[in-house]
C-alpha cells in the first residue's frame, strides 16, 4: 500500500538520497538572533541580536502523560531563517547552525538547532521532496500532539507529534522501536498499528520537516539509563527540555514580508 506523507522517520533517509550532493559545509556566521517573550506573536524580522545565554537546567519530571512547563524567566529569542522565509522562537542559549550544509536544488531553509551543550535538539528543512511507502505496520503509541495553525496549508492544520512504534526489543535509528517529535501533515495513527514514522509537513514548494529522532543518548532524559527505550521516550515527554523543544518547533511561522 502507497502512502504519501504517512509520519516517519525511516523514510528520513530516502529524502536525504533524494536531495543530492547533501553533504556539509563549514560553518557559517549565524543570522541575527532577536530577544522575544515565549508568548510573543510572529513577527516579520528580528531585532538586534542578543548575546545572552541561559544556563541549561537539569532534567526533571512532571506527572507522567504532562508535558513538563518551560520556565518562564527563562530568556527565548526569535530565529529567522537565512533565506527570510522562516522564524521559530527558541531559549537564549540554544544556538542555529544556518545553512546546516548543502541546500536542495532551488534553495530552501536547512537549521540545525542545538542546546546548550552542543547537542542538536532538531532540524528544520524546507523545499524537500519527499515520498514513502508503507509495507509494514508496528504497534504504536502517540505521546503528545499539538495543532500547528501558523503552518495551515489548504485548510489542514499540521500538528506537532510526539510518537513511537514498537517491534523490535532493541532500538534502531530507522527500525523499531524509535520514537521521534516533528510537525506532519499525514493522517493520526488510528487502530491497532501503523505505518513507519514519517515527519513531514506541506509547505510550498514541496514539503518540510521540523523534528528530529528521540535518542537518549542526547535527549537528557532522567531515571536508569538501562530502562527500556520506549520507557524512557516516555519518561522525556516529562522533561524540561522536551517542553522547550515542543514550545520552539509549535512557534515555527512563515515570516510576513
Amino acid at each position: 500500500m502507497v502512502r504519501r506523507f504517512e509520519p516517519s522517520l525511516a523514510a528520513a533517509a530516502l529524502v536525504m538520497v533524494l536531495l543530492a550532493g547533501c553533504s556539509p559545509q563549514p560553518a557559517s556566521p549565524q543570522p541575527s538572533r532577536s530577544s522575544a517573550a515565549a508568548s510573543a506573536p510572529a513577527t516579520g524580522a528580528p531585532a538586534p541580536p542578543t548575546p545572552s545565554d541561559v544556563p541549561s537546567s537539569p532534567p526533571a519530571e512532571t506527572a507522567p502523560g504532562a508535558p513538563a512547563v518551560s520556565s518562564a524567566a527563562a530568556a527565548w529569542t526569535t530565529f529567522t531563517t537565512a533565506d527570510g522565509s522562516m522564524a521559530f522562537d527558541l531559549p537564549a542559549g540554544w544556538r542555529v547552525k544556518d545553512p546546516a550544509g548543502e541546500l536542495a536544488e532551488g534553495g530552501g531553509a536547512f537549521a540545525e538547532v542545538r542546546n546548550q551543550a552542543g547537542k542538536i535538539m532538531a532540524t528544520l528543512r524546507t523545499n524537500m521532496a519527499t515520498g514513502s511507502t508503507c509495507t509494514e505496520r508496528y504497534p504504536y503509541e502517540i505521546l503528545d500532539t499539538v495543532d500547528v495553525p501558523a503552518l495551515v496549508q489548504g485548510g489542514e492544520v499540521p500538528q506537532f507529534v510526539f510518537e513511537s512504534r514498537a517491534n523490535a526489543p532493541t532500538p534502531g535509528l530507522y527500525s523499531t522501536p524509535a520514537a521521534g517529535y516533528g510537525i506532519t501533515s499525514g493522517p493520526a495513527a488510528s487502530g491497532p498499528d501503523a505505518c513507519p514514522i514519517f515527519q513531514f509537513f506541506r509547505w510550498p514548494p514541496n514539503a518540510a520537516m521540523f523534528g528530529a529522532s528521540y535518542d537518549p543518548n542526547n535527549n537528557a532524559t532522567p531515571g536508569d539509563p538501562s530502562l527500556p527505550y520506549l520507557d524512557l521516550a516516555r519518561k522525556y515527554r516529562g522533561t524540561s527540555e522536551y517542553s522547550d523543544i515542543r514550545k520552539m518547533i509549535t512557534s515555527l511561522r512563515p515570516v510576513q514580508h
